[in-house]
């Protein structure tokens, strides 16, 4: 009898614990915490940016998919990329998204930067007033200097940004010195802004083509100049060197140089402004890199 009544207690001690099991693995709270565990806040990274990125909204349609996928919130920092680099040299941030190649390549050879990737790609263009002097098309130098010649206005960035340092690139081909030139005027601020003072003059910009279609009030403006070779503008992120000071987040920086190259996140970025402008603002180029 003895025996007959402990094997029903642990007939029935088995039965409680496998209710107690399936009544534990169908709770909503415990599948919440299983799934809390893969993208739990792990911290923040300081991403040093060109404010190109971030007016043009990419920042806001695909950072999201980064804090969600690794756990990591991101502080932008959104600057012209001269800045965004020197951020990279004074250890100021964990990883830069920027947009000047020659001197990004040089930030890494000068111990600052881990290694470069290639990220995607846009290009310039030049906009001033629709039927203004310069008359659409794709000689981005000639057009420089009618606009030199006609002593036309032309509303600089002069901010050290990767699209300042392409303009200039420009003028120094055409031996051009901007700065003697009667309509040039430098705003030091960003794409967005100068912008709005080149539609508010009715004068010429280089831009960005991301921003420039983001752009809201372009008044009078429209490209005059556009598919030239020249004008090709190519992104790449880079890890700041973490032995540069105790602060820097390495690991966070290295999983967002893994996520920003990786197949999903390349698709992401293509599919930025199809469905609102009928094209994609970036075409992703990471296969560069393999």
């Amino acid at each position: 009898m003895k025996h007959k009544m402990s094997s029903l207690l642990l007939t029935g001690s088995l039965l409680l614990s496998l209710l107690a099991g399936c009544g534990q693995a169908s709770s909503p709270a415990a599948a919440d915490d299983a799934a809390g565990k893969s993208t739990a806040n792990k911290g923040k990274i300081i991403l040093a940016t060109t404010t190109s990125t971030q007016d043009s909204g990419l920042l806001d349609y695909i950072l999201p998919d980064f804090t969600e996928k690794t756990g990591w919130n991101v502080d932008t920092i959104a600057v012209g990329t001269g800045a965004a680099l020197q951020m990279g040299r004074d250890g100021e941030a964990d990883v830069l998204l920027v947009h000047a190649k020659k001197d990004e390549v040089k930030l890494v050879a000068d111990g600052y930067g881990v290694k470069r990737y290639d990220v995607m790609y846009n290009d310039f263009v030049v906009v001033g007033p629709k039927d203004g002097a310069v008359k659409p098309n794709a000689d981005v130098e000639q057009t420089f200097y009618k606009i030199a010649d006609s002593k036309l206005p032309f509303i600089s960035r002069g901010d050290d940004s990767g699209t300042n340092k392409k303009e200039l690139s420009i003028w120094k081909t055409l031996h051009i010195d901007p700065k003697t030139l009667t309509g040039y005027e430098s705003t030091g601020q960003g794409m967005g802004a100068t912008l709005a003072v080149a539609a508010q003059k009715d004068g010429y910009c280089l831009s960005d083509r991301a921003t420039w279609l983001t752009f809201a009030d372009k008044g009078a403006l429209d490209i005059v100049c556009e598919k030239s070779e020249a004008l090709l503008n190519y992104y790449g992120v880079i890890a700041v060197t973490p032995t540069l000071n105790d602060k820097i987040n390495q690991q966070g920086a290295e999983d967002f140089v893994n996520w920003i190259v990786s197949d999903d996140t390349q698709k992401l970025i293509g599919n930025y402004g199809v469905e609102k402008y009928g094209q994609s603002l970036f075409t992703p180029n990471a296969q560069a890199n393999k």
